[in-house]
């Protein structure tokens, strides 16, 4: 096969295709339930619920209101649903105000009315009702201390619903006896849907106990308030054998396996074969940085496992357990390992990137490596080294200008990872 010219265009052209593979507007259709004898109202969260919100009232016949909440800067123009804007990846004040909206959106319904939960990644931190005595500061406090922790997000999710009046399933709970169908966006690895924004309309069998043991074993120095409720108050999640729940149904609309998929076969139009090492991948980002390069070298010079030329690609959640001060997210992250691993391979490049468009606290979704990257970054006096330590892979990528900044796409189905092998 002729040589890719432009490694970072292929590259970015194999990202779009995977954001592309969970657009709403190509994959809602499929996925709606019929029309009720009643009301029609959906609710929704996450970073991409505005243009869920937007897809479905293009597609649904019939009359329809309700209410959705997103991240600051990611909302779109509806004719009948209104979209709320919030915090992420740290809740707020029009976090905690919209959460109230969407609960008082599904109160007084009766069992011919129809709820449609339109969830995506993010609405865990779009969705603060602290449960009890907890207050606003209390889970924010949680969300700084998960964040930094290295927790995976199920683990991270498991925790929040259980200090929640929203999470947890008790969103559909106030709904009922309206039906609710939840349409959900995974960005979870294994698309456990209940885990998808703590599972606010999705019944689930994690307890408090569950919670403690997670806590116990991250380590994590929770307020002393939200150990005492986890421990001592009513913050089990509604089991899925609640009769509440017996109508509703959960439906998996787009996931970081079809966009993997999209993204493999776009490769091999262009003459590349493609392999998926897995749509679930977790870990600490610089160590899971290592395995890959190992792999990528192992390519270049044995040809082995996989034949070049080839595009390696992997999904799931990464985590960072923060260390240091400085910026950037686990993909930067991830990245910033890889290259120290691949320097002086000419023949390699790689991508990875948060498919919401934003990675960590700035405004890219990710960055470009190859194996000119340690070495570029010497020449302007970086140390490779000490910016992983101090987590500030964003630092490494801008001063390259190798940050990828596609802006908010409109859906989130994780971490996207793409090794070009030539």
């Amino acid at each position: 096969m002729p040589a890719i010219a432009d490694p970072r265009a292929f590259l970015e052209g194999l990202f779009d295709a995977a954001v592309a593979a969970a657009d709403p507007d190509r994959v809602l259709a499929s996925c709606l339930p019929g029309k009720p004898k009643g009301r029609t109202v959906v609710i929704g969260a996450g970073k991409g619920a505005a243009q869920m919100a937007r897809a479905f009232e293009r597609q649904w016949d019939g009359p329809v209101s309700g209410v959705v909440v997103t991240r600051y800067g990611y909302a779109l123009q509806c004719d009948r649903i209104e979209v709320l804007e919030a915090a992420h990846p740290v809740p707020d004040e029009n976090g905690l105000a919209a959460s109230a909206r969407l609960m008082s959106a599904v109160r007084a319904l009766t069992e011919d009315d129809l709820v449609v939960a339109l969830i995506c990644g993010g609405g865990s931190s779009l969705l603060p009702a602290p449960a009890g005595d907890l207050t606003l500061a209390d889970e924010v406090a949680v969300n700084r201390i998960l964040l930094a922790s290295g927790a995976p997000i199920s683990a991270m999710n498991a925790i929040r619903k259980q200090i929640s009046r929203i999470k947890g399933g008790r969103l559909a709970a106030l709904a009922y006896p309206a039906r609710v169908v939840s349409l959900v966006v995974s960005d979870i690895p294994g698309d456990n849907l209940a885990l998808v924004a703590s599972g606010p309309t999705i019944a689930d069998t994690t307890s408090r106990l569950d919670a403690i043991r997670l806590i116990d074993h991250y380590r994590l120095d929770l307020p002393d308030a939200v150990i005492r409720y986890i421990s001592h108050g009513n913050g089990d999640a509604l089991l899925p054998t609640d009769a509440r729940f017996a109508g509703n149904e959960a439906r998996l609309v787009a996931s970081a396996s079809t966009s993997l998929e999209a993204a493999a076969e776009t490769a091999r139009r262009f003459g590349v074969e493609a392999v998926i090492l897995s749509d679930a991948i977790e870990g600490e980002a610089s160590e899971v940085g290592g395995v890959h390069a190992a792999i990528a070298a192992e390519v270049v010079r044995r040809n082995r496992p996989f034949r070049k030329p080839v595009v390696i690609l992997s999904g799931g959640e990464t985590t960072v357990s923060v260390r240091g001060n400085g910026k950037g997210g686990r993909n930067g992250e991830f990245l910033l390992s890889l290259a120290r691993r691949i320097d002086g391979l000419a023949s390699v490049s790689a991508l990875a990137a948060d498919t919401d468009g934003i990675d960590g606290s700035e405004d890219n979704a990710g960055a470009f490596a190859d194996g000119t990257t340690v070495t570029r970054l010497l020449e302007k006096q970086r140390d490779p080294a000490k910016l992983l330590a101090n987590n500030d892979s964003w630092s490494a990528f801008n001063a390259l200008g190798d940050l990828f900044v596609p802006g908010p796409t409109g859906t989130n189905v994780n971490d996207f990872r793409a090794i070009l092998i030539q």
